[in-house]
């Protein structure tokens, strides 16, 4: 008898990416949490995402409980609103899941470099008027953004490519006129 027979049939069964997409993600729980350091969320997600099977995915999140232990309740939109004037977030700040980020006649400065992110996915969603957004976000993570600048601008530049499986973040700017 092999060793792949003596498995449960479940653990047998072939991995989807929405199984591996689950695993990193618990992975990434664990990271922000501090059960894993960024060394070993960084193989068992290299790990996770060549496993061919749910038995090898629960093998790499069989140590981490199932339940925070922050005990997480439903994520909240956040807002972050400068009228006139200038709002910034920087340092250790927890990003939360969904930010609504609005400015008018005003300057938005985020700075992600050193923030607490627990999700695998971040989205931004952010109104200019007049105004400008900045957001620094490590490096390695990936940025999507979507939208359209009005009497301005809105780009995106990297040092070096995304890594996979780190977290991202979703720009979603509208109606957007900067400087």
């Amino acid at each position: 008898m092999n060793e792949t027979s003596r498995l449960p049939r479940e653990d047998r069964l072939r991995a989807a990416d929405a199984d591996r997409d689950r695993a990193i993600e618990v992975l990434a729980d664990a990271a922000a949490e501090g059960r894993l350091t960024q060394e070993e969320y960084s193989e068992r997600s290299e790990t996770a995402l060549s496993a061919r099977t749910l038995g090898e995915l629960a093998a790499l999140t069989a140590d981490i409980p199932s339940v925070p232990a922050r005990g997480d309740v439903a994520a909240v939109t956040e807002e972050i609103t400068a009228v006139l004037g200038n709002e910034s977030r920087k340092g250790s700040w927890v990003v939360p899941p969904h930010l609504t980020v609005r400015s008018v006649l005003g300057d938005c400065h985020l700075e992600m470099q050193h923030a607490v992110i627990r999700q695998r996915v971040t989205t931004i969603d952010a109104t200019v008027r007049l105004g400008s957004m900045t957001i620094f976000v490590p490096d390695g993570i990936e940025v999507r953004m979507s939208g359209r600048a009005v009497l301005g601008a809105k780009s995106s530049q990297l040092r070096r490519a995304p890594i996979p499986a780190r977290p991202s973040s979703r720009s979603a700017a509208t109606c957007c006129s900067g400087r």
